[in-house]
């Protein structure tokens, strides 16, 4: 059974009141990348709509340009958020013949079409997110499911490059570091394959993030209800998973920038398949950089959650009603860390792991993603970015989640 489906992020450019900038920028990229001529221009339409729209007729808006790849293809994203007005009818703004004034008159029904994926989620007096993705034409199958694993980076005002990076990858189970890291217990289907739809399946029903520090002979087992678990000696359990790191360089501006690339490399190169390892993996390839704030997590199929963080990275399982916080500790990678802690956790039905720097504040709630909980993981980050962000400081928020 091939794994869950993954997208690594790429070359990503924000642009604020300037549709022509943006425009010429999709160009570039789609020429690159190889999306080809008759892919680019449409490429090219839709990004010089969403472009003109969101300059002329929104409050606080931008766009994020980056590129998009798995290990068959590359694409192009593109990211449009603004702080309002919002609109009152999706559904309405989606049919073809409705434009804005202003605008290249194509409207959002047409560059859904175009679009090989397209979402949208907006509030009435709060603003909104929307996501295209254009691939190579016919895309592979591939790229045909949701990415379970999303996120998104800002630099800090006046700043071209981000200190705040995330990464994700599968691990396949095919190349165990020992026995100490395969788990036995649950397996995800029949057969012993693990069941990627039921990441999130009812009766996972957990919430709350009270840490309980195990006994001596302790075997593994789902943390309880209400409680995420301190847990010695973490072992990977059967099969694959997901590994998602959230990095937070020290400081901003190219150093940091250059310690959290330099973290994305080691993570996405590791064999590690514990948080605990990875961060350990993570740590001496920092050395000789700033350093960094580093979380990882683990997801497996049947809803099991490892977490391992150093350093100001805020983590929570999130459902539309509940946050169940997961705790880091002091520390700076690369340069000193204390001793290495694991919490266990699961995912909720419908709920998702959320991870974010300081770059944001810790001071929202569940209400504030209800709504975007149905959206794919990148729409989530930057919803969150939008109403948490500040700009002060390099920001970055990844999110993960099971299919629906």
């Amino acid at each position: 059974m091939s794994g869950p489906p993954l997208l690594d992020c790429e070359d990503s450019a924000w642009f604020r009141d300037q549709p022509d900038a943006a425009r010429g920028a999709a160009a570039a990229l789609g020429r690159r990348i190889g999306l080809g001529e008759h892919r680019t221009a449409q490429l090219v339409l839709a990004v010089a709509e969403l472009a003109t729209n969101v300059t002329k007729h929104a409050a606080d808006g931008s766009m994020l340009l980056r590129v998009l790849r798995n290990r068959d293809v590359a694409g192009v994203e593109v990211i449009v958020v603004d702080g309002g007005p919002g609109m009152a009818d999706v559904p309405a703004a989606l049919r073809d013949g409705v434009s804005t004034i202003g605008t290249l008159g194509i409207g959002l029904g047409a560059v859904q079409r175009l679009a090989d994926r397209f979402d949208v989620h907006s509030v009435a007096g709060l603003g909104t997110v929307q996501l295209a993705r254009f691939w190579p034409h016919p895309p592979p199958p591939s790229v045909s499911g949701e990415a379970v694993v999303g996120g998104i980076t800002r630099p800090i005002g006046g700043e071209e490059v981000c200190g705040d990076a995330w990464a994700a990858r599968a691990d396949t189970g095919e190349q165990p570091e020992g026995a100490a890291d395969e788990r036995p217990g649950r397996v995800g289907s029949a057969g012993g394959a693990p069941d990627w739809a039921a990441l999130t399946a009812a009766g996972n029903r957990y919430g709350g993030s009270r840490p309980v520090a195990p006994g001596p002979e302790r075997s593994p087992r789902p943390a309880g209800r209400g409680r995420s678990e301190l847990v010695r000696g973490a072992t990977a359990g059967p099969g694959q998973g997901v590994l998602v790191m959230s990095c937070d360089g020290l400081g901003h501006g190219p150093m940091a920038a250059m310690a959290a690339q330099a973290a994305v490399q080691a993570f996405r190169s590791g064999s590690a398949r514990t948080p605990e390892r990875v961060v350990e993996e993570v740590h001496r390839s920092l050395r000789g950089t700033r350093g960094a704030a580093i979380a990882v997590a683990r997801l497996e199929p049947d809803g099991r959650v490892l977490f391992c963080g150093i350093g100001n990275i805020t983590a929570a399982v999130v459902t539309a009603e509940s946050r169940a916080n997961l705790l880091s500790h002091p520390g700076i990678v690369g340069h000193q860390m204390r001793q290495l802690r694991t919490y266990e956790h699961h995912v909720p039905a419908h709920g998702a792991l959320v991870m974010h720097s300081d770059g944001l504040s810790e001071r929202w709630t569940p209400g504030d993603l209800a709504a975007l909980l149905h959206h794919p993981p990148a729409v989530i980050a930057t919803g969150l970015l939008r109403h948490a962000g500040t700009r002060r400081d390099d920001a970055s928020v990844v999110v993960a989640k099971g299919a629906w």
